[in-house]
């Protein structure tokens, strides 16, 4: 259990929320090679994990304060185990647990020792470092076989005995069949490999293209953006938290942000800490040139000396698939856009009217495996198409609106969970706290900190949306002072007159 002040510890029950931040951990056992255990959850200084849609396996550390010299009595050299379950007190749902016991749930393999050091003559310091099973078992085994669905292919991998051979939850979202080779390559390349070419299996997602792997807390996913965001994209998902900032103005009265009375345990929980916009203002430049907004697609044949061009437009494409405010069986219009189409240059075109900002070439082929598909299990003259949407749609994600929150640790929170983020305009004359029209509104938890020490329980989520709550202001059809501007002059340095 969490550390309390000797008036409270007495009174201390496991089911009972004291504070927010509150958590139950009654050990950390460290298991050796020879079977040997060892609480070491007294020596513990900082217990870290960390999760995200972009890592395929979870990974973490401990902080240790040895007073025992147990990293010669054990020995620690890195083959170890480590076994611990951290629940927020009531949750008694496995998914509101993050149970790493031998007993119910799967431990974590220690594989690193660093930054040891003497404090005093009687203590050192070191850290330990822990991923999962499945991240070392990665690193040993190589899959080399042929699957005539990804779906098939990924269940398959994950639990056959000669690849990852994993024991967990896998939560996967059935994907258009299309045959796959795996050409002897690891079991998470193997993973992201067939990522890059899944489409959702429902007629809603024709305009997705491409599926996350990664593991959290409570299992391991392959799945698309838009399974985060939506329901098959007919409706948006629910928020798994609302969160609000409101800075303390002392006292025990509970005011959340809509200015009404709440419990302050359940208020504390929503009031984040702190907050950052880590990109709150986006980089044209770079998306422009990694084929966010405009991206030609050249596919060529080499067995009938055949190609194809096929130009990507972010506006165009937009409505097509689901975004964080904006879902496509809700949303059947250009209303919530993250950029406005207004003109960018003096030939009156938008930023996504460019398709040459990023030029592609795609290699593809027909009749694999006796089907007339392409890369993407669909006719192949559309892989052009269909790889352009799938690079901007990951541009969108990866350089969106990014929000970093610090907040009181609540264990059922995962990487992929949507949470909803209000945020009051700060605007002078907002005298109705009215919420910022662009940056409130729905985000996908992309990163977890979960930060346990003595005291409390945190997480740092790192949060992204590909859209914004209301559509930018201000649209225009021109170019502003095109006309005034008149033509470039090129002059002869030689011909010049003095």
């Amino acid at each position: 259990m969490s550390t309390k002040t000797p008036d409270n510890a007495s009174l201390r029950h496991e089911d009972t929320i004291q504070f927010a931040g509150d958590y139950n951990l009654n050990n950390i056992v460290l298991i050796g090679h020879s079977g040997e255990a060892v609480d070491i959850k007294p020596l513990m200084l900082e217990l870290n994990i960390y999760e995200g849609i972009y890592s395929n396996s979870i990974t973490g550390s401990i902080v240790i304060g040895d007073s025992q010299n147990l990293i010669s009595k054990l020995p620690i050299q890195g083959t170890e185990r480590l076994s611990f379950k951290i629940s927020t007190p009531g949750a008694n749902a496995e998914t509101h647990i993050i149970d790493a016991t031998e007993k119910t749930g799967h431990p974590f393999h220690i594989y690193k020792l660093t930054n040891k050091q003497q404090i005093n003559p009687g203590t050192v310091t070191y850290v330990l470092h822990f991923c999962s099973r499945e991240m070392l078992r990665n690193q040993r085994v190589k899959v080399s076989q042929s699957y005539l669905s990804m779906s098939t292919a990924a269940r398959n991998i994950f639990k056959d005995p000669r690849y990852l051979d994993s024991r967990k939850r896998l939560y996967y979202e059935s994907a258009q069949s299309n045959p796959v080779v795996i050409p002897n390559i690891s079991p998470f390349k193997a993973f992201n490999m067939m990522g890059k070419h899944c489409i959702p299996y429902n007629e809603l997602n024709e305009g997705t293209v491409g599926f996350y792997f990664y593991e959290t807390t409570k299992g391991f996913h392959f799945r698309s953006w838009q399974s985060m965001v939506s329901y098959k994209g007919a409706t948006p998902v629910k928020s798994k938290q609302v969160f609000f900032y409101q800075p303390k103005e002392g006292g025990d009265e509970a005011i959340d942000d809509k200015g009404n009375e709440e419990d302050k345990i359940v208020n504390d929980y929503r009031n984040v800490e702190e907050y950052e916009f880590i990109n709150q203002f986006h980089d044209v430049a770079a998306n422009t040139a990694l084929g966010t907004y405009g991206h030609r697609v050249i596919t060529h044949n080499l067995y009938d000396k055949s190609y194809k061009v096929d130009d990507y437009n972010y506006h165009e494409t937009f409505n097509t698939s689901s975004h964080a405010d904006s879902v496509i069986g809700k949303n059947n219009n250009a209303e919530i856009n993250a950029i406005v189409r207004s003109p960018v240059d003096y030939d009156d075109l938008a930023v996504s009217d460019y398709p040459e900002s990023r030029v592609s070439l795609q290699s593809t082929t027909r009749f694999s495996d006796d089907k007339d598909v392409g890369l993407y299990g669909k006719e192949v003259g559309r892989d052009g198409v269909l790889t352009g949407q799938r690079i901007g749609q990951a541009a969108q994600v990866r350089s969106g609106t990014r929000l970093r929150l610090l907040v009181k640790g609540q264990s059922y929170l995962e990487a992929g969970d949507k949470i909803t983020f209000n945020l009051r305009n700060v605007a002078a004359d907002n005298p109705d706290g009215e919420d910022d029209p662009q940056y409130s509104g729905d985000y996908i938890i992309s990163k977890i900190r979960h930060r346990i020490t003595p005291e409390d329980y945190k997480q740092v989520l790192e949060c992204v949306k590909d859209s914004v709550k209301s559509r930018w202001p201000g649209e225009v059809s021109e170019f502003p002072s095109r006309a005034s501007r008149g033509t470039g002059v090129t002059i002869d340095i030689y011909k010049e007159e003095n």
